[in-house]
């Protein structure tokens, strides 16, 4: 950290963040994040690291808030049923469900959720408002140290702001209902500033049959103090929500006219969740800490296979998760030399607890329990221990080494007793532990201040759910069940490029590869994730954002992956959901007369739906457009999402399902999908003040 008169000069996750002093209160920083127009060599790892600011975030249209994870380049977020529920990711080859192989953090808390009711990793960001956002921070690939589970794709570092320039009020309407409310200011008190951000948010939807009926609260409040070598933050977030489904439907029921593409299967299906959070955040020299705690519960009720399996009353299922979460992280940061060469050794220490009351599985009808398939009270903990060296060997190569260590300690207690299938449930209770060790590291030889090459290597993990860590007898049928490895291993290495051309283009180039031990994929019939063979995964990856003029910037991001399992079956060895292209691609404008806008594309290709790769989904394109104005202390914009109104679909799978229609016993193998929303128009006023 370096401050240079009144300002302050710093890096984050290999980015450069600016602050000016506050007239008001010379105490204080208003600091801006640059984002991808700074110059990332001399600080970053690898390639495959970027840092995006707020000014990039407010040009881009969102449908959803979870969409702000698509500033990962090659990420594609999605959705297969309900606004509340969290979204689909794909990333590097990965179908990543809600989350898992990604890591994703706000303010220094993790938002996947282990052990889940709905899957694996579960990243819900709804509880996210994305104005409030101050930068987010990638990192692609297991070369970092100091982010550990569900990170063997990457990972993102989302940071809100501590302070406001200006306060906003802003009101949004849309077709299909759409109604949003944002209000947001900061301002100086007791020895600091307190920032406060409330969102109210309404939507039906454009389905055919049901209403979304969307309502969806969120508050942020957040005080940050400065010291003299740091600042200390606390802050709560208070997420409330709830909503109906339109869930993926069957190909099979569209065309032979029992529903239209924005039609259901089950009208019934929904969910509520809500999210509240206390945290902060401590920054004194080279010590960084943070403490959080979180209570979460969701309830979500979906309905897959239709009359599958319970031919009178349905598959409709309710998934429940009620936990509480707390934890925490410590770090220190010492720089010194060696040989006379710059050296920085970090180490930080990692906690967290879930202290789940209940996550369970219901069968239902109409939203009424019929009867419980299994309920668990778990308690997961865990702890990790990371250290990195950073080197400078010569003026041109520096090297980062680092070394992670993780113990996971679980713990299962049945709650169900005799389910509804008459199972004694009791033997899946138990205990487990494991725990792994780490290694990771770059070599880095920067050519001059404009281009940079990298070599990376790094070992990565997730945890599976504690239920199948201690898992004897199936909860359908009885039938003895096999545990999983607590913790599943991967390994990532990539050779990458960096280049930052005249402060005008900021380019780069990776060629990568991962193999995993073992995959988690979907189970339609059961809502979540099984455990499947090892695989392998490599691909390229571009990126060039160039900046035109002041007014105007263009950027391109291209993925390529190659997925395959790695042993051999005779079922085939492509991996379901495993996207080869990725194409992403937007032109903006921000004038000095007021006007800004953009323009955006978003393809991904078609991807095999089962092992064979006999089944495949067709690609997809949406395009988006923003458009605005800035006049006094006033802001008018539109978003035309989904601009060309394409029918294209946001999702697809592959797994049997039975209609009420169809003959008794019979299962149908089809595609199943869920459709990119409709043309829509929104309409926003914002004022500033």
């Amino acid at each position: 950290m370096e401050r240079v008169g009144g300002i302050l000069l710093f890096c984050v996750a290999g980015g450069l963040v600016t602050g000016q002093t506050r007239a008001d209160d010379p105490t204080l920083e208003t600091v801006t994040v640059v984002g991808r127009q700074i110059n990332l060599v001399g600080d970053a790892v690898s390639a495959s690291e970027g840092l995006v600011g707020q000014k990039e975030i407010e040009l881009r249209p969102l449908l959803r808030t979870g969409e702000v994870l698509e500033l990962v380049p090659g990420m594609v977020v999605t959705q297969h049923s309900g606004t509340g529920k969290a979204n689909q990711y794909f990333l590097r080859g990965f179908n990543l469900d809600h989350g898992t192989d990604f890591s994703t953090t706000i303010d220094d808390m993790p938002v996947n959720m282990r052990t889940h009711g709905h899957g694996q990793g579960y990243t819900d960001l709804n509880f996210l408002i994305p104005e409030t956002v101050s930068h987010l921070a990638y990192k692609k690939g297991a070369y970092y140290a100091d982010v550990g589970d569900f990170s063997g794709a990457g990972s993102a570092q989302i940071t809100t702001n501590s302070a406001l320039e200006r306060g906003t009020v802003e009101g949004t309407l849309g077709e299909d209902a759409y109604s949003r409310l944002l209000i947001m200011n900061s301002m100086p008190l007791a020895g600091g500033e307190t920032l406060f951000a409330l969102e109210g948010n309404r939507y039906n939807g454009p389905w055919s049959d049901i209403k979304e009926d969307l309502d969806k609260l969120n508050l942020l409040l957040k005080h940050t103090i400065p010291l003299s070598k740091g600042r200390v933050s606390i802050a709560l977030m208070a997420y409330d929500n709830s909503w109906n489904s339109a869930d993926q439907i069957p190909s099979r029921a569209v065309d032979q006219g029992l529903i239209n593409e924005l039609g259901s299967i089950d009208n019934t299906v929904g969910g509520e969740s809500s999210r509240y959070s206390l945290n902060t955040n401590w920054q004194f020299g080279g010590w960084q800490g943070s403490a959080y705690v979180v209570d979460y519960s969701l309830n979500l009720l979906s309905n897959f296979t239709h009359f599958l399996d319970d031919e009178s009353n349905g598959d409709q299922f309710e998934q429940v998760d009620d936990r509480t979460i707390y934890g925490g992280q410590l770090s220190y940061l010492a720089e010194n030399t060696l040989a006379g060469r710059a050296m920085s050794n970090r180490f930080g220490v990692e906690l967290r607890v879930d202290d789940i009351g209940e996550v369970g599985l219901y069968h239902t009808q109409a939203r009424e329990r019929l009867g419980v398939i299994r309920s668990d009270q778990v308690k997961e903990s865990s702890v990790g221990f990371y250290w990195e060296n950073r080197m400078a060997w010569t003026d041109k190569l520096r090297s980062v080494l680092g070394l992670r260590s993780d113990y996971y300690d679980f713990d299962v207690n049945d709650k169900a007793g005799i389910n509804a299938n008459g199972i004694d449930l009791g033997p899946n209770s138990g205990s487990a532990d494991d725990n792994l060790t780490s290694v990771k590291g770059s070599l880095i030889y920067t050519f001059d201040n404009e281009w940079e090459s990298y070599l990376s290597a790094g070992q990565g993990f997730h945890s599976n759910d504690a239920r199948g860590t201690t898992i004897q007898v199936d909860p359908s049928d009885g039938s003895p069940v096999g545990s999983v490895d607590p913790l599943v291993r991967s390994l990532g290495y990539e050779i990458g490029v960096r280049g930052f051309i005249t402060d005008q283009l900021n380019t780069s180039l990776s060629l990568w590869a991962l193999e995993v031990d073992s995959e988690l994929l979907f189970v339609g019939d059961a809502g979540n994730t099984e455990a499947s063979r090892a695989s392998k995964r490599s691909g390229i990856e571009v990126t060039a954002y160039y900046h035109l003029t002041e007014q105007w910037s263009l950027d391109v991001e291209y993925a390529y992956t190659n997925a395959e399992f790695t042993d051999p079956a005779p079922e085939g060895v492509e991996i379901p959901g495993a996207i080869n292209n990725v194409l992403q691609a937007g032109l903006n404008a921000d004038f000095a007369n007021g006007w800004f806008g953009s323009l955006r594309t978003r393809y991904f290709g078609g991807r095999p739906l089962i092992e064979d790769g006999s089944v495949k989904s067709d690609p997809s394109t949406v395009l988006n457009l923003r458009a605005g104005y800035n006049f006094a202390n006033w802001t008018i914009k539109a978003d035309i999402l989904n601009l060309t109104d394409s029918n294209d679909h946001d999702i697809d799978y592959f797994y049997a399902s039975r209609l009420a229609s169809e003959t008794s016993g019979m299962e149908t193998e089809d595609i199943h999908y869920h459709v990119i929303e409709p043309r829509t128009i929104r309409l926003s006023v914002g004022y500033q003040f």
